[in-house]
């Protein structure tokens, strides 16, 4: 039997994409696990997800041949985590794609080349097991002409991919037989096979064979153009190589499992298999947590944030469950930084920050873990009172989902008092949130149906736009309208579609909106209006227009760009650079753009920030911009390549597709960036830059929107005439008197407030004395209950306190009325709450009464409602309540 290589992780990862590179393909740097320009992806959850632009046919790749390593997340099934050998939330897909190139024929002899190539993989053949489509008689006839034996060929229905509308087809998956010393099952049971659900046959590879569109009518018709989509899990993968029982043993984990040892002192992983899950569960969460916040999420309540939020809390429990009492993920993240460095050079080098982010986090889940501890305690101390000796499964659920308690944990805490928990009703909180989560994740996860309305249409169109606004002999080179291409157009004809040979219109990209502005004939009339411009498939730019007279394919048109509107945008792209580097100066150099928008009249910029920018930060950041816009610096352009760019220290920005050849734009010494956009030449041109809102927008990303030129200056007029119109109302002869004059007024309010309220006491008191001396006698002990007319609820509470350090009744029931809505308060003596009666009980049976509801202490409630004229009935009621 052939001898298995001994390969680490990178040394796999490296290698198949060279294999790769080395058949033609174009290796694909990893992106973000944040998707971009994406809302139905939460996270980037496989290889294909950052390929759906090519495959629907949106856009047309530069090389339809591309390989990569991706990084994804996954987390439908996170409970799982630990407790099985393969499953992770963050993990690695090797993969290759062809974009209508290569097929079938192609792509099975390169996975087996690699598969068992003695320069490759090397893998024995006796080991590889392949299953196919049965009716795809074309891959099963490929693999065997490669040598595959027929016997480890086999047919299985589930081979077709297919996840909604979009490229699908059938696929082939190729599975590893790690010998019968893995096989967990009897030789007789039904799943002991390559496919079934067992240890032996691990699966490495599916190769889709993407050739049908699935419309929306629900049929499969053939697709324009062919492609192929492959996924390898590097994690299992690597567990071959390194002969790991589980992906859990190998250079990608055992490391951070080692670390957890340290931390715990006295717990060894292999010798526990409940502690075993522990230390799986904190190396599995750390590595996710640390690419998602390096790839900029953040913790928080919703999305993204609070799948971060959730895994940290699951890691610190399980650190608990070790025995580690302290803060200690953060302490992880140059580990995670050491082990993926290969590939992710990026996660040592904002190690530090990723760590802050982290370590902030935990120190705030341990006063929150102490908060769920807290509720535990009233929560059993009010089952043993109420004598129901159960936990109900709601509650159970809240300490799992708010403060990160296990059930198992819940059970523990229960049967130490001698209670049970609603295990049932738990699992019923527990399927409602994972329907919530499933239905906000992946809204769509097809990539749409293929269109080659343009995908074919490859002849060349120039932008000039960066010196010329307008063009005088443009012939027109691409036409169509109604979704179809065409000689011609008339006005009312729909979606109509122009590509010139040559255009001063910029597609909108990179934040930068479209220009806008007019077609005109060789008579000078106007033929027609350019409302947006994007980019074609093959990145022409295409123009969506309106038409008032007819316009032709071949025929040449005068183009003229709206010139003022441009010139505005220019500056404020230019704006946006040095906005984006004084971000970075100021902030930290851990701000990363996270979307931007330039428009004629103001510019938005999101970046990612961990917790709030400060009033005087951001004062330095804009001082910095208009420092730079004053220096009149020269705004310089060069075309480079992407090496010699980056030698230069470009920024890339997130966002932006680069070739070969890239742009890359220059403010002196201050900024640069790589940007395909329109800039202007300098600085100066900028005349004035002028914040005029931040605030954050999402889990850890902030917005600013700003201002530049005239619109700045409009803006600073307007608010200097609120302040002329203030200074006018409060009487003061100079706007700088303004302050002290609002200072003044405020402090006589609070004077004024002050007499209100001590007159409003001694109203309340006076009025008493007479609601005091009428008591009711009832079954249940002594009852004040009136109506009076005071200054809302905490005026009530405040005769409350009279009533109680008095001792006047047993009960007390007060309402009063005000602006339509009307309050009403409960109070109970200390004896009558000892003998059962509870003053939340008797508000939730009259609240109604004012369409109200309400709750609160056993001795002290409120409720609060919409109808003042139930006051009444609501008195009498509470009185009837007592005589029962």
């Amino acid at each position: 039997m052939k001898e298995l290589k001994q390969l680490n992780s990178a040394q796999v990862r490296r290698m198949y994409l060279k294999f790769f590179e080395e058949h033609g393909h174009q290796v694909m740097p990893s992106a973000s696990l944040v998707p971009v320009n994406d809302p139905t992806l939460l996270w980037i959850n496989s290889g294909v997800a950052t390929m759906k632009k090519y495959f629907d046919g949106k856009v047309v790749p530069d090389n339809p041949r591309m390989t990569s390593s991706q990084k994804s997340i996954r987390t439908n099934d996170i409970e799982n985590v630990g407790k099985t050998a393969r499953h992770h939330t963050m993990f690695e897909m090797l993969g290759n794609f062809s974009v209508g190139d290569y097929f079938k024929n192609e792509v099975i002899p390169w996975a087996w080349e690699l598969l068992t190539g003695d320069e490759w993989f090397g893998f024995d053949p006796a080991r590889l097991y392949i299953t196919y489509y049965p009716k795809d008689h074309d891959a099963y006839n490929r693999w065997r002409e490669v040598g595959v034996a027929e016997d480890h060929l086999i047919a299985d229905e589930d081979n077709f991919w297919d996840i909604g509308q979009g490229p699908s087809g059938p696929d082939t998956e190729i599975f590893y037989d790690r010998g019968q010393e893995f096989n967990n099952l009897a030789d007789d049971d039904p799943e002991n096979y390559p496919g079934g659900e067992n240890e032996r046959y691990l699966e490495i590879w599916n190769i889709v064979f993407s050739q049908f569109n699935h419309t929306p009518e629900d049929t499969y018709e053939p697709l324009p153009h062919k492609n192929i989509d492959t996924g390898m899990g590097l994690e299992r993968v690597v567990s071959i190589f390194e002969n790991a029982p589980t992906n859990f043993e190998t250079d990608l984990f055992m490391p951070l499992i080692k670390q957890a040892e340290e931390f715990s002192g006295t717990k060894k992983y292999g010798q526990n298999k409940e502690d075993d899950i522990q230390f799986k569960i904190i190396a599995d969460h750390i590595r996710t947590i640390t690419f998602a916040i390096g790839d900029g999420a953040l913790p928080s309540n919703v999305g993204r944030g609070y799948v971060i939020r959730r895994l940290l809390r699951r890691a610190v429990v399980a650190g608990k469950k070790l025995g580690i009492d302290e803060p200690f993920l953060a302490k992880m993240v140059p580990t995670v930084g050491k082990i993926m460095e290969d590939y992710y050079p990026d996660v040592l080098k904002n190690a530090d920050y990723i760590a802050s982010v982290i370590k902030s986090e935990e120190d705030r889940f341990s006063a929150t873990l102490n908060g769920g501890l807290n509720l535990l305690n009233n929560v059993i101390a009010e089952a043993k009172e109420n004598k129901t000796n159960e936990i109900d499964g709601r509650t159970a659920f809240k300490l799992y989902d708010t403060y990160g308690f296990p059930i198992e944990l819940t059970k523990e805490y229960a049967e130490d008092e001698g209670l049970t928990v609603d295990e049932k009703g738990f699992q019923a909180a527990m399927t409602e949130q994972q329907n919530r989560a499933r239905n906000a994740r992946d809204m769509d996860n097809g990539m749409g149906v293929q269109t080659d309305l343009w995908t074919s249409f490859k002849e060349d169109s120039k932008y000039v736009g960066y010196t010329d606004l307008t063009v005088d002999n443009a012939k027109v080179i691409g036409l169509a309208h109604d979704g179809q291409q065409a000689d011609e157009a008339q006005p009312g004809d729909k979606n109509i579609e122009l590509i010139f040979d040559v255009t001063p219109f910029y597609a909108e990209m990179g934040g930068q909106v479209a220009d806008t502005g007019d077609i005109i004939d060789n008579y000078g009339k106007k033929v027609g209006r350019v409302i947006d411009v994007q980019h074609a498939p093959n990145q022409q730019n295409l123009h969506r227009v309106e038409l008032t007279a007819p316009i032709k394919k071949g025929a040449r048109y005068k183009l003229v760009v709206d010139r003022l509107r441009h010139l505005k945008i220019e500056k404020n792209h230019t704006a946006t650079h040095l906005l984006d580097q004084a971000l970075r100066n100021v902030l930290g150099g851990h701000t990363q753009q996270a979307g931007s928008l330039v428009e004629e009249h103001y510019l938005r910029f999101d970046f990612n920030h961990f917790g709030q920018v400060t009033a005087e930060d951001l004062k330095k950041v804009e001082n910095m911009v208009n420092e730079q816009i004053w220096k009149e610096i020269p705004v310089k352009t060069v075309e480079t390549d992407i090496d010699s760019a980056k030698e230069m220290g470009a920024i890339a920005l997130f966002s932006d597709k680069y070739g070969d050849k890239v742009r890359v734009v220059k403010i002196g010494d201050f900024n640069t960036e790589f940007c395909g956009g329109d800039h202007v030449k300098n600085t100066n041109e900028l005349g004035l830059f002028k914040i005029v809102s931040e605030g954050g927008v999402g889990a850890g990303v902030r917005r600013i929107e700003a201002v530049t030129s005239s619109d700045a200056f409009k803006f600073l007029q307007d608010r200097d005439d609120l302040l002329t119109k203030s200074a006018a109302s409060l009487k003061v002869a100079q706007i700088k008197e303004v302050p002290h004059q609002v200072e003044t007024l405020q402090n006589e309010l609070k004077e004024a407030q002050k007499q209100n309220e001590s007159l409003q006491a001694k109203i309340a008191a006076q009025q008493a004395n007479n609601v005091f001396e009428n008591v009711q006698a009832t079954k249940n002990g002594s009852l004040i209950a009136a109506e009076v007319q005071v200054a809302g609820m905490g005026q009530l509470r405040q005769l409350a306190d009279t009533w109680r350090s008095k001792a006047l009744s047993d009960v007390l029931v007060l309402a009063t009325a005000s602006d339509g809505k009307a309050n009403l308060l409960v109070a109970v003596s200390d004896d009558k709450t000892k003998e059962g009666l509870k003053a939340g009980d008797l508000i939730k049976a009259i609240a109604p009464a004012i369409n109200g509801g309400g709750g609160g202490r056993p001795n002290l409630a409120q409720a609060g409602g919409k109808n003042p004229a139930g006051i009444k009935d609501a008195l009498g009621q509470a009185k009837d309540y007592l005589d029962k």
